[in-house]
């Protein structure tokens, strides 16, 4: 069977081939057909279904790229996904809803339809729980989502904190004062903001008080106002840090919280505050718990084959 599809412009079937027409070849074996550019338009040829298939997929990426999106390996692997899963009506999704523009003045947006749940999470909750795997944005995106509400004036301060929780390095043993010894745990939160912000604009900010990054010990006994407090890597908390944590909420003020239940790094003998909180947390009004999977990871496409390797050895351990 053979398929075709009318370019508007050359410059899209370049966008679409990729580097070393790496793109294109990734839809040819996933769906084994072949794609053929000539005379502004496409020629996809292969067994009925596939090419029917490879035929919706190549026009979802056409209308990302007409939206001004730079499609790569990652595009091309998710929109594959989509299209299997019968979802591809939700691909325009992708282009809409600007998060927060960058220092640099690139725009931050979800990129994929699991990001996007969470960041409507985020905006219509008062307290948002993102779990996934590494890789999913859950930091980044909640970051954006502060400097934007910031930005709105939704909230005067951006506190970002961490639990400092040894994994397998001994946190005495660095050098420096206890600010110095703590900074590398908070360094993801630090790149987050320097991207949104630029580092001349977070100090500034960080001077006034506007902006706070902390280890979460800092946390106890304040009370937060008209804030976006961000709890990153959460799967590290105890159970008493979790709900000293969240206590520490008032009024105008947003809280999300993100952690990867699979990376712990307590003794074994001490649960986390995390896993208890989303139990405890479940079906209470204002509480939005988001779910992310390897297939909202933004990473190297290895990454996302990794997390579904050791998803699959911990299967075979339990069994």
């Amino acid at each position: 069977m053979e398929q075709r599809i009318s370019l508007e412009r050359m410059e899209e079937a370049v966008s679409l081939f990729g580097s070393f027409d790496e793109n294109i070849r990734i839809l040819e074996n996933e769906f084994h057909v072949s794609v053929v550019n000539r005379e502004e338009q496409l020629i996809i040829t292969g067994e009925p279904e596939d090419t029917m298939l490879a035929e919706k997929a190549i026009e979802a990426l056409l209308r990302l790229i007409s939206r001004g999106e730079n499609v790569g390996e990652q595009h091309v692997r998710y929109v594959i996904g989509l299209c299997r899963s019968g979802q591809l009506d939700r691909i325009d999704e992708l282009t809409r809803d600007v998060v927060c523009i960058s220092a640099k003045g690139r725009p931050i947006k979800p990129k994929t339809i699991g990001q996007k749940d969470y960041i409507k999470t985020i905006q219509a909750c008062p307290v948002t729980i993102g779990v996934g795997p590494a890789g999913t944005g859950k930091t980044y995106l909640a970051v954006a989502a502060a400097v934007a509400a910031f930005r709105e004036k939704e909230v005067s301060r951006i506190i970002l904190t961490r639990p400092a929780v040894e994994a397998g390095e001994r946190l005495g043993f660095l050098p420096g004062d206890l600010q110095s010894k703590v900074d590398p745990y908070l360094r993801p939160l630090y790149d987050a903001l320097f991207d949104m912000l630029g580092p001349e604009t977070y100090q500034k900010y960080l001077e006034k008080g506007n902006i706070e990054v902390a280890p979460l010990a800092y946390m106890r006994g304040r009370t937060l106002d008209d804030s976006f407090i961000i709890l990153d890597e959460a799967q590290n908390t105890s159970r008493e840090q979790m709900k000293m944590f969240l206590t520490r909420m008032g009024f105008g003020s947003k809280v999300v919280i993100t952690g990867d239940v699979t990376q712990i790094d307590l003794p074994s003998d001490k649960p986390s505050g995390l896993k208890e909180a989303m139990r405890v947390l479940d079906g209470v009004e204002g509480v939005g718990i988001c779910r992310l999977t390897q297939n909202d990871v933004v990473r190297h496409i290895m990454v996302q084959r990794i997390i579904e390797a050791y998803a699959r050895f911990e299967e075979r351990k339990k069994k």
